[in-house]
């Protein structure tokens, strides 16, 4: 592997640090975003970065892979401290980053994705057959198997994600931080990319991992930093931590989402999609949700339910099926038609599809509200006074002023979207991954609004990807396999377990 060594596993005896920072702190407009930060990387480590959203995570990812620069403090690579690292410096130096927006060119192939910036040439003609077999052995030797010949464009999340690492490992990348890099996976999927960032720690990668799955964190990281409000408050190997003390690390008290008495479900029916089809996929869909229910859709990753955003929202319209909310037929295909129903449909991709990125936080608040839509949301004056109480009702922060929302945490960043839609006064909603790629604590804050969602009659229609998302929040469990319901549970009959068997494709013993 280029730029890298194989390292023996970890022992108390473990190598010099190959990156290394002390005391450094970074503001933005006044707001400490990071005060005396310490932080040791080792080769053959995986080293999990945990924090609450706005916690300093991205900052610290920011400094040490050359975007920002330290107010304070020094970074040291191999014992050298660098002044003025930059991206290109740091990336020189074998530090980089994967963010979780991937950064492909969608249009090239994977072998040029792999080797951009430095194509094999002949003259002024590029080697094609080189440029295919120096990808596939990059590939090779992290156990990637995809075709280099495939765009960019048609790889799937997870494979984006190996072909970033194989390019960064091939240029000589012996830092990879990876942000967020199973958010919006399937459970398989996932664990491909867990499987390469342990193949990477053994081939003496110093992995930063940054992610709000606390399970995960805690099986595959050798050791832990926790940041809160900007300082480290943790630092120790992952063996000597427990879930609950991590949570306590993170955000500073226990934080505990249980299942609260809701008012029951009433008899009408507000939301009722009947023998929905959509191809292959959606076959003969049928659920009923009550006004006041939560009812989980659940089935193998790639099924009815994750075409549903799309087909309720009024984006695609399907091949055969009925739709009511409360009672009255909603046409398909036609967004302004499930608007005027009732229906509110929440993305479970804010960034592509749930948020305006360059508009303020308060512009995507209202954005759904007809008077501030009409007016293009001029009356800067008005719309923040209109704004304010939707932030205090959904706990959205942040750090100064009213920043594009793209400048927002990711669990701010939600809330916002769930803001925009919900207080609209919804009959019926659908809900896709409420809570993805949020902390623990702005998870519990969003349980808690569904919660009184539902209590104040709102039939709750929920994809979620988290079966203890799904045991928190659901009154009953609708199972689709092919594309078809096949089976219904109460959530006080089903366990975890059960649940768990239920998404994969089996059923409850």
């Amino acid at each position: 592997m280029t730029g890298t060594t194989r390292t023996a596993p970890r022992t108390e005896g473990r190598p010099a640090p190959v990156l290394r920072v002390r005391g450094v702190t970074k503001s933005f407009g006044g707001a400490a975003a990071l005060k005396d930060v310490d932080l040791d990387l080792h080769p053959g480590e995986i080293h999990a970065l945990m924090g609450m959203n706005g916690a300093g995570k991205s900052t610290l990812v920011q400094i040490l892979s050359g975007t920002h620069q330290a107010d304070r403090g020094t970074v040291e690579i191999d014992g050298t401290v660098q002044h003025g690292l930059n991206v290109r410096k740091a990336r020189r130096l074998g530090v980089a980053a994967v963010p979780q927006r991937r950064e492909l060119a969608r249009g090239l192939t994977v072998a040029e994705n792999v080797l951009l910036g430095d194509l094999p040439t002949r003259g002024p003609a590029v080697r094609w057959r080189a440029v295919r077999a120096e990808a596939r052995a990059a590939l090779a030797v992290l156990g990637i198997d995809i075709d280099v010949e495939r765009t960019a464009g048609s790889l799937s999340v997870a494979e984006q994600t190996m072909v970033e690492v194989a390019r960064e490992v091939r240029r000589g990348g012996r830092v990879l931080v990876l942000d967020e890099p199973t958010a919006c996976l399937t459970a398989e999927a996932a664990d491909q990319i867990r499987a390469l960032v342990r193949t990477l720690r053994d081939e003496g990668v110093a992995v930063v991992y940054i992610s709000h799955y606390i399970d995960e964190v805690m099986a595959i990281a050798d050791r832990l930093t926790v940041l809160r409000d900007g300082a480290v408050v943790c630092s120790a190997p992952a063996r000597e931590l427990d879930h609950a003390g991590l949570v306590r690390a993170m955000v500073g008290r226990d934080v505990v989402s249980t299942r609260p008495e809701r008012p029951a479900p009433r008899t009408e029916i507000g939301l009722a999609v009947h023998g929905l089809g959509d191809g292959p996929a959606v076959r003969d869909l049928t659920v009923e949700v009550r006004r006041g229910e939560i009812v989980a859709v659940l089935g193998p990753a790639g099924d009815a339910q994750s075409r549903l955003f799309d087909l309720l929202s009024g984006r695609r319209r399907p091949d055969t099926g009925r739709l009511h909310v409360d009672g009255r037929p909603v046409p398909f295909g036609r967004i302004a038609a499930s608007l005027a129903g009732g229906l509110r449909c929440v993305t479970g991709d804010r960034r592509s599809l749930g948020l305006f990125p360059d508009l303020s936080l308060d512009e995507n608040l209202m954005l759904a509200r007809d008077r501030f839509a009409r007016r293009r949301l001029h009356r800067r004056g008005e719309l923040a006074r209109r704004a304010a109480p939707l932030k205090r009702a959904y706990g959205v922060t942040a750090l100064s002023g009213n920043p594009p929302v793209s400048a927002l945490s990711g669990g701010n960043q939600q809330k916002v979207l769930l803001g925009k839609w919900l207080d609209t006064a919804p009959v019926a909603c659908f809900l896709e991954d409420p809570t993805n790629g949020v902390d623990i604590a702005a998870m519990a804050d969003i349980h808690t609004l569904l919660d009184e969602l539902a209590s104040r009659g709102v039939a709750v229609l929920l994809a979620s990807s988290s079966a203890e998302e799904v045991m928190r929040l659901a009154d009953r469990v609708v199972v689709v396999r092919g594309g078809r319901t096949v089976a219904e549970h109460d959530i006080t009959a089903i366990t975890r377990d059960e649940l768990v068997a239920t998404a994969l494709g089996g059923e409850p013993q």
